[in-house]
Order: C-alpha cells, then sequence, then structure tokens
C-alpha cells in the first residue's frame, strides 16, 4: 500500500484492495454452492447430511475464524508505523494462537457433536452423513485456522491479489476433489457427502502449503522474515490478538447465526414457505458479498492510515467506502425490484415458491441498504481496533431489537413469515444507525483528523 494525497488516488487505491476481495468472497461462496450441487446430485439423504453439517459448522468457523481477523488491523497498524520487525512477531503469534484453538475445536468436537446430532431427530442415513461430513472436515481444521492468519497478513499489505489468485485455484482443487471422491472416480473411494468434507480438508491443506511458501520466497512477504525465527510464545501477544478478536469474532457470529436461528423458528411453516425463504436468503447472502468485502478492504486502508497517525485519510477512506457499497447496494436493490420473479426463476419452477420467493426478494432489497452502512462501517471501526462497543451494538440490534421484533410479528400479528424478514431489516437498521454514530464518535473524539501528522 502507498500514501495518498488526492481523492481520486484513494478511490483508486480503494479499488485495488477492494475487487480481489470481492472476487476472493465470492470464489468461497461458490464453493459452498458447488459443494451443495455436487452432493445433490448424488443423493437427497447425503445432500441433507451435509446440509446439517455446514449448518452447525458455519456460525462456529465464522465466529471463531473472524477472532483472528484481528492480526489484519494490528499488522496494518504496524506497517503503517513501519515497524516490519513487530508485524513478523504478531503474524506468528497468531499462526500459534491459530493452531491452539483448532485443536480445542477438534476436542470439543469430538466430545458434542455424536450428542447433538443425537438431539436432532434425523434418519439414520442423515445422521451418518452428517458425522462422517464434520469428522472428514476436521481433518483440515489446523490448516484451515493457519490460514486464516496467513492471509490476514496477506491483506494487511495491500496483496489482496494474492490471496485472490490463492483462492481461484483453491476452487478447481475443491472441485476434483469432490468428484474423486463424492462419487469415487479414477480408484478412489466412494464418500458420498463424507467426500465432500474430505475434499475440503485436503483443500486448506494445499492452500495453506501454497500460502506459506508464498509468504517464504515472495516479495514484499519474504521480507518480513516470518518463519525465519523460531519465535517462543507470547501470552501478552496472544491477550492483544485475543482482546481484539473476540469482539470481532463474537459480532460475527451474533449476524450469522440470528440468520440460522430465523431459519430453525421458520421450520412451522409450510415446506414453500420454507424454500422461498431459503432461496430469498441464499441471493440476499450473494449481494452481501459486496457490503463485506469494502468492509473488509476498509480495516486494511483504515488500519494503515491510522498506524501512520493520518486520522484524516483514514476518515475519507471511511467514509468513501460507505458512500461505494451505497452506490452498490442502489443497483442490486433496483434489480430485486424490477426483476424479482427472473431471480425466483434462477432457484425453482414451483409456481407457489416462485410467488412467494419475489415477496421474500422484496423484503431482501432492505437488506441491502442497511448492509451497505453497517458492514462498511463495522470495517472501518476495526481498522481503528474499535471493536468492544461494537459488538454490544450487534448484539442488542440482531438479538435484541432485531429477533424479538420479528417473533411478535410472526407470531402475534398477521404477518407471518414476513414477520421475520421485517425484524431482521429492522434489526439490520438499528445496526446502520448505532454503528455510524460511533464512527463519527470515533473519529471525532479517539482519532480528531486535527491530530493527523503533517506530510
Amino acid at each position: 500500500m502507498e500514501q495518498t494525497y488526492s481523492k481520486k488516488e484513494k478511490f483508486r487505491q480503494l479499488l485495488i484492495i477492494l475487487i480481489p476481495i470481492l472476487i476472493t468472497q465470492l470464489t468461497i461462496y461458490s464453493m459452498t454452492f458447488v459443494d451443495t450441487l455436487m452432493t445433490g446430485r448424488y443423493s437427497s439423504e447425503d445432500l441433507a447430511g451435509v446440509a446439517i453439517g455446514s449448518s452447525l459448522w458455519l456460525p462456529v468457523f465464522t465466529g471463531l475464524s473472524g477472532i483472528l481477523m484481528a492480526v489484519t488491523p494490528i499488522v496494518s497498524h504496524l506497517v503503517g508505523a513501519k515497524k516490519q520487525g513487530d508485524a513478523a512477531f504478531s503474524v506468528i503469534q497468531g499462526v500459534y494462537l491459530s493452531v491452539i484453538m483448532a485443536l480445542i475445536i477438534f476436542a470439543g468436537g469430538a466430545l458434542s457433536l455424536g450428542p447433538i446430532l443425537n438431539g436432532m431427530s434425523l434418519e439414520n442415513r442423515v445422521h451418518e452423513t452428517a458425522f462422517d461430513y464434520l469428522a472428514a472436515l476436521s481433518t483440515g481444521l489446523v490448516p484451515l485456522f493457519v490460514y486464516n492468519v496467513l492471509r490476514s497478513f496477506i491483506d494487511a499489505l495491500g496483496k489482496t491479489r494474492v490471496s485472490m489468485i490463492i483462492t481461484l485455484i483453491s476452487l478447481p482443487i475443491n472441485v476434483v476433489f469432490n468428484y474423486l471422491l463424492i462419487y469415487g472416480k479414477f480408484g478412489f473411494p466412494e464418500l458420498g457427502g463424507a467426500g465432500a468434507g474430505f475434499a475440503s480438508s485436503i483443500t486448506y491443506w494445499l492452500i495453506t502449503i501454497l500460502s506459506f511458501y508464498i509468504i517464504q520466497n515472495s516479495m514484499p512477504f519474504s521480507a518480513f522474515g516470518i518463519f525465519r525465527k523460531l519465535h517462543s510464545i507470547s501470552l501478552v501477544k496472544w491477550k492483544e490478538i485475543l482482546l481484539i478478536g473476540i469482539p470481532i469474532g463474537l459480532s460475527i457470529f451474533f449476524e450469522t447465526s440470528i440468520f440460522s436461528a430465523v431459519t430453525l423458528l421458520m421450520s412451522t411453516f409450510e415446506t414453500a414457505v420454507i424454500a422461498s425463504h431459503q432461496i430469498a436468503l441464499n441471493f440476499a447472502s450473494l449481494l452481501y458479498m459486496i457490503p463485506l468485502s469494502i468492509s473488509m478492504a476498509l480495516t486494511i486502508l483504515a488500519g494503515f492510515e491510522v498506524g501512520a497517525a493520518r486520522y484524516r485519510d483514514a476518515k475519507e477512506y471511511s467514509w468513501m467506502g460507505v458512500a461505494v457499497a451505497l452506490a452498490m447496494a442502489l443497483v442490486c436493490a433496483a434489480i430485486l425490484l424490477l426483476f424479482p420473479e427472473e431471480v425466483a426463476s434462477i432457484y425453482t419452477k414451483d409456481e407457489e415458491v416462485l410467488s412467494l420467493t419475489t415477496q421474500f426478494l422484496i423484503y431482501a432489497m432492505f437488506f441491502q441498504l442497511s448492509d451497505a452502512i453497517q458492514a462498511p462501517v463495522q470495517g472501518a471501526l476495526r481498522g481503528y481496533k474499535d471493536v468492544n462497543v461494537t459488538f454490544i451494538m450487534s448484539l442488542v440490534s440482531y438479538w435484541v431489537i432485531g429477533l424479538p421484533f420479528g417473533y411478535y410479528l410472526a407470531n402475534y400479528t398477521g404477518w407471518g413469515a414476513f414477520g421475520y424478514w421485517t425484524g431482521l431489516i429492522t434489526g439490520l437498521a438499528a445496526g446502520a444507525l448505532t454503528l455510524t454514530s460511533r464512527l463519527i464518535y470515533v473519529q471525532k473524539r479517539k482519532f480528531p483528523a486535527g491530530l493527523q501528522e503533517t506530510r
């Protein structure tokens, strides 16, 4: 990354950081889609088992990987302050911590997975597939968490294009091993849904090895000497990572888990309603990749500028990112408003499901506008290392305001299933409002532009 002196230069650097992140996130989304598609073509029971396994794993993974995202603002600050040696030490401590976290998850899963699945009243084949899928996936926990730290380091230097290339390479690898292990091709065992878990695990190992090689041998990463010295464990540095990372992880967990909670609460509705909800939520999740990517870019850019004590530049990046997200949200909202039936028809031909999906997609339109504010603002706040208050705001917005209000509308008024979506929209809007007020406070009181270093 480079210091910028005009809005035009800032916008160019924002795009340079943002576009590879967006492609990376879309590729990760595509991997989940491919897993679902290839398992579904094997058998419906295996698809159901993988879906159950994924629904149990995803909130846990997103929340815990969010903890490791603390490496991004920490390294961005250090790079901005030109403290390369300290950056290398922080990364290697993040790697140590990621291994410990992976082992704890592995042990916790080994003890709790059986009882959790036993309490879900699943068909025997679905139960078996869900267990085997998660067991297979667990063989890749260590590289997956280590990769999250290595990617955070790569991204913190502004080299998001490298992360993009690694992720793009991972997609065909995952597809090939899915094909070999789900269907048992070319002498490989036919494992069904469990094969998707092993395919993901193999992919995690390969991209982690590739990331290690790039960091060790390619500039500018090799200049940091991340693996040149075997540092001893530093509990002080672990504490710094956890103090920043735990609120980030919990914020992500509360945001992702509320959608899982709504899906579970909607299980009492008819099948067509549940299917329509899932389709609309799936498409909304795809569109969410845009503000999420902008959020990640702002964490990098704001962190870099704050680390260099260029607070005016950090402020300009923050609001520029929000403006870009809002512009993109208006485009997405226009698509949903003008072409809901065309979007719904991508997923289904069932007339009842099609009709209900078009209605849910109109509600999804309002998701875009709230997400366009709350996600980038949250990313900017992470760049300032302001995470504790934002975590509380997320908890209150989603679980104290959004979910209870949605439950009330769905069960005590005539809104039905749409009540839950109205509650989600309300929670997202509350989050956007409170987080924006927090960013304004941080920029005015804690990092005022008037303290910016002269250039």
